[in-house]
Formats: structure tokens, C-alpha cells, sequence
């Protein structure tokens, strides 16, 4: 047992950091070691219990029920508003589209409209549900434009999405006309705020310029947000909300055509730990409204510093002024984006890159936490060192050979020796390899740019090959 326990500290070495403000991706980080602490320890009280049952867990539907509670106080919401603890934001995504196809029974082949800036979660949705996606393009603001969305709507839209804000570019949509349009022919409307949700109000408070966005905006019938975000809960707890209980109801399944126990779920789940609830449910006690009310100014306040230090660079700019704590950073042609989230990672911060998408170029994105305002010198000087390494090793060049080759590939019928053939290309397999070895690279620049190269179609194709070859049986 304690060599299981040694083994795991060892491996986790290779990790990134999910404390110290320096991971600007994946992780959020409070900087408070005693609210990390409690919500680790109520993880692990709660590890064995099951959710699948409420009346046999009593003290996980009385949780349950208090963190959904916290959140529709938050969340301005009516006093008919009713809410499910799911495991992170996609499943709230994937809820509450199949909630609105199973509200249109009647609808045989349904839609949602979507901006194009919307989360990949809907997609995923789309995918699983068999809901077609119809895909608005946003204003040069990069906002859903609120007239093209309206004109996307007819009789088969079952659902139509904003953001509070947008994964990409950190702006909350106008929620207030899109919202309207939509309830005025009788559509549910749905805003993603899983990343911005538990910090923008708090924001609005502290008297920042917040679009209106919350259940205060008619015509919003459902809102996701998770606690593993910006509520500093541990992994994975969200929160779906809907405006009544009615508009919920298509959510739930029961099934009794088995001779076992009637199956009756709220969620994706059956079987599912009480940890992550009892996590968020006790660091949400923990904080409370002055503790958040304090996380988020900090967290502004490096959002303002972490702006105003990449205006001093000629060779960065900011996208899109932003409504919340994500920022993507865009770079002039001296300056390689893909190099400085490389140099960045040599110097201890992880920065995500974005490829570039329909004419936009590729970006630089942060997504700030409260523990990164003590450290805001450090990453800024950080990024100016990456960004003149940058400029000095000028723009990554894809041979063009291998350009040509990505090219010509067809995503529908990518085969092993074409996509062996790019592994090659980007040093990730050796001349010799077995099938499945692979050799991650410590930078991730020439690999990046090879992928930005490819559509979005082809792009899915290769990581999709890319997640297999990595997961495959560790035997010994």
C-alpha cells in the first residue's frame, strides 16, 4: 500500500501544477491552502457513497439540494427554479440539450442554434442526441449577433445557446436580445456560463461592466455553471438550473422493463461518488459570499495587471476586452504563438494555445485563477522573455512537403501509415518505432503548427488517432 502511495507521488511529479497560480488551463486555483485542504478531506469522506439512490444517502440529497440552492441565490433565480449537481460542464451541456429534444417529441428532426464561439460540448450534444447544429457567426466583437441568431430560428430549433462568456475569448454574449427572440417563439434558451458562472456576479458587485446574463433576463429558461471552476470546488461538480420544474421533467429517466431495481436518474450517471458533491458542498460553506466576493476581486485585479502588462508589448495584443478572467492573447507577425506557449512552459507557467479557426489567426489563452495575482511580475516577465525567444527563433516553418502531404488528406479515410507518416514528420515516433510507441515532445510549437495547418474536420481526425495510440494497455 504505501509503495502504491509512493509510486503515485512519483508519477504525479510529471504533472502539471494544480497549485500556485502558474497553470493558466484546466485547473483553478484559490490560492487558499486551508479551502483545498477541506475539500480534499470531504472528497475522501464521502469517496464510497453512492448518488444513484437519494433516500439511501440522505445527507448527499440534503447537499445536493443546498449547493443547487446557493447557486439559484446567485444566479438571480425565480423561486420556481430547480436544479441537478452533474459532474462537470459538459454533462450540464449534454442535459440540458437532451432535456429540450425530449420537451419536442413532436419535432422529428431538431435543431439548436448555436454561435459559432459556443463551447464544443454542444457539439459533442449534437453528436449524441441527434440534434443538428446550426452555427451563427459572431459580430466582429466576436458576440453572437443577435439578429442572425433570431433568423436562425424556426420550427425545428429546440434550443438556442449563449455564453456568459465564451471559452475562446472570455465576452459574454447579449444574452438580454437573444433570450427574447428566442421566447417569443416559444424556444428554450440556454446560457452556458459553466466557466464564468460563479464569477461574474461577484463581478457586477465589485461594479465591473457585466452584460445582463442571469435568470433576471426573461426569456432564460436554463443556466449551466460548475463549482470546479471559479467556485475553487474540487473536480468534477456543475450545476444545471432550470427555470421551473416543468421545463426540467424531459431531463429525468426511469426505466422498470427489467426484472432489477426500477433505475430512476437525474443525471448521465447512475452510480456516482458523494465525494465531489461533498467537496463543493464544503469549500462553498467554507468561502461563502465574502470568501468568493474576495477571490474575485483578486482575480480581477490580475486580470487588469496581466492586460495592462501585455500592452507594454508591441508584439501582443488582447483579442477581445473581456467580460471575465479569460484572455487570449493574439501575436504580430514577428512573434510565433505556438513558440511563446512553448517558452512559457520552459519557464514554468502553462499557457494554452488555440489554433486558428474560420479566418481568425491563432491565439494565446489564459485562464486566470485568484493564486495568480501574487505571481502576476513573475508571468509577465515570463512573457516577455517568451515572446523575444519568440521573435529571436522567428516563425515555426512546416517543411512543405509534409504541408503538401497534410493537405491532400481526407479526414473520412485517414489510415494508419498517413497518420504514422505525420507522427514521423513531428519527431513523436522514431523511423523504427512499434506501433503505439510514442515520444512525447517537451515543445509542442512544430506539432501546433502542423495542426493549425489542417481544417477542423482533419484536425478531429488526427486526435482522435492521437488519443488512441496513447491509451493503449499497460501489461506486465
Amino acid at each position: 500500500m504505501t509503495d502504491a502511495l509512493t509510486r503515485l507521488r512519483e508519477m504525479r511529479s510529471a504533472d502539471l501544477p494544480v497549485h500556485g497560480g502558474r497553470t493558466l488551463a484546466y485547473v483553478y486555483d484559490s490560492g487558499l491552502p486551508d479551502i483545498d485542504r477541506i475539500g480534499r478531506e470531504a472528497v475522501a469522506a464521502y469517496a464510497g457513497s453512492n448518488g444513484l439512490d437519494p433516500t439511501a444517502f440522505p445527507s448527499l440529497l440534503r447537499m445536493e439540494n443546498e449547493v443547487v440552492g446557493m447557486a439559484a441565490d446567485l444566479l438571480d433565480a425565480p423561486e420556481t427554479v430547480v436544479g441537478t449537481v452533474t459532474s462537470g460542464g459538459t454533462e450540464s451541456v449534454l442535459l440540458a440539450v437532451q432535456t429540450a429534444r425530449d420537451a419536442r417529441p413532436d419535432i422529428e428532426r431538431p435543431r439548436m442554434v448555436l454561435p459559432t464561439t459556443a463551447h464544443a460540448a454542444f457539439h459533442k450534444a449534437a453528436h449524441y442526441f441527434g440534434v443538428e447544429p446550426v452555427l451563427v457567426p459572431v459580430g466582429p466583437d466576436l458576440r453572437a449577433d443577435p439578429a442572425e441568431m433570431a433568423a436562425a430560428m424556426d420550427e425545428r430549433t429546440v434550443l438556442v445557446v449563449v455564453s456568459a462568456p465564451s471559452y475562446a475569448h472570455g465576452v459574454v454574449d447579449p444574452v438580454t436580445a437573444i433570450a427574447a427572440a428566442a421566447a417569443e417563439r416559444g424556444i428554450r434558451c440556454h446560457v452556458d456560463a459553466c466557466i464564468g458562472g460563479w464569477v461574474l456576479p461577484y463581478a457586477a458587485r465589485l461594479g465591473r461592466d457585466v452584460p445582463a446574463w442571469t435568470f433576471a433576463v426573461d426569456g432564460v429558461t436554463s443556466i449551466s455553471v460548475d463549482l470546479h471552476k471559479y467556485a475553487y470546488a474540487p473536480k468534477g461538480t456543475s450545476v444545471l438550473l432550470h427555470r421551473t420544474r416543468e421545463l426540467r421533467r424531459p431531463q429525468f429517466f426511469a426505466s422498470a422493463a427489467w426484472p432489477g431495481y426500477t433505475m430512476l436518474n437525474s443525471t448521465m450517471q447512475s452510480t456516482k461518488s458523494g465525494g465531489p458533491l461533498a467537496g463543493a458542498w464544503a469549500v462553498m460553506r467554507s468561502l461563502g459570499d465574502a470568501g468568493y466576493e474576495r477571490l474575485a476581486r483578486d482575480v480581477f485585479d490580475a486580470v487588469d495587471l496581466i492586460r495592462a502588462g501585455v500592452g507594454d508589448m508591441k508584439e501582443l495584443a488582447v483579442v477581445s476586452t473581456p467580460d471575465s478572467t479569460l484572455l487570449a492573447l493574439t501575436t504580430d507577425e514577428t512573434c510565433d504563438p505556438f513558440t511563446v506557449c512553448d517558452e512559457m512552459a520552459a519557464r514554468g507557467w502553462y499557457v494554452q494555445p488555440q489554433m486558428s479557426y474560420a479566418g481568425s489567426p491563432a491565439t494565446i489563452h489564459l485562464s486566470v485563477s485568484a493564486a495568480t495575482l501574487p505571481h502576476v511580475e513573475d508571468l509577465l516577465e515570463a512573457l516577455a522573455e517568451a515572446v523575444a525567444a519568440a521573435v529571436a527563433s522567428g516563425p515555426v516553418a512546416v517543411d512543405p512537403g509534409v504541408a503538401a502531404f497534410i493537405e491532400e488528406l481526407d479526414p473520412l479515410a485517414l489510415s494508419e501509415d498517413d497518420f504514422d507518416g505525420l507522427l514521423l514528420a513531428a519527431g513523436l515516433i522514431g523511423a523504427d518505432s512499434e506501433q503505439g510507441d510514442l515520444a512525447l515532445p517537451q515543445r509542442m510549437a512544430e506539432v501546433n503548427a502542423m495542426l493549425d495547418l489542417a481544417t477542423p474536420a482533419l484536425r478531429e481526425a488526427l486526435l482522435v488517432a492521437f488519443l488512441d495510440r496513447l491509451t493503449r494497455p499497460s501489461r506486465t
